[in-house]
């Protein structure tokens, strides 16, 4: 069995393609590949409340999933992204109790919810992001080789976070004159 692959939460924006949904961002830990994931419009607000680090007046539903698991002891130890089918990401969460440990099947988005309040790491089985994922670092080498303009905005986007990472903040503000104009059309 291949070594599980670690992802971290890079955020979450709107879904180009798909009206009402979002997308949320995953990136592979200490590599350039990422996957991402079209989520509703509850499970995208309760994934940005937390990375914005908002704190509701009442917990949403992921914030009590977490309370409930720390009055009985449950530790959330990880996220698995284990398959892929029909457009569709299905996770394991894997939970322990004193020496006992479970897994139960979850959506993605619940997972990832969850594993950001609870501090649990968040790994993808290699086929899963073989089949799912997209090297960021050479679609910042082809946006290089064409005109900003042509590029969609969620290329642009990626490229963005590329210049702003690297401190490249004259590419990144000429870039953000371009998505900006697109939003006001």
């Amino acid at each position: 069995m291949e070594q599980l692959i670690e992802l971290q939460v890079l955020g979450v924006t709107t879904h180009e393609l798909h009206a009402g949904a979002y997308a949320l961002l995953l990136e592979e830990v200490g590599g350039t590949r990422r996957v991402p994931i079209v989520v509703g419009i509850a499970e995208a607000q309760s994934i940005a409340v937390r990375l914005e680090g908002v704190i509701p007046p009442r917990p949403l539903t992921h914030d009590l999933m977490t309370s409930v698991f720390h009055a009985f002891g449950v530790e959330l130890e990880r996220v698995t992204i284990n398959s892929f089918e029909n457009g569709v990401f299905s996770s394991v969460l894997t939970l322990k109790s004193d020496n006992a440990e479970t897994e139960l099947d979850s959506r993605t988005s619940d997972a990832i919810a969850l594993a950001l309040r609870t501090g649990a790491r968040i790994f993808i089985a290699p086929e899963v992001m073989a089949k799912t994922s997209y090297d960021s670092a050479r679609d910042r080498d082809d946006a290089d080789d064409q005109r900003l303009e042509d590029l969609t905005t969620e290329r642009l986007k990626a490229c963005l976070q590329h210049h702003v990472d690297n401190e490249e903040y004259e590419k990144a503000a000429e870039i953000q004159k371009i998505i900006e104009s697109r939003t006001e059309e």
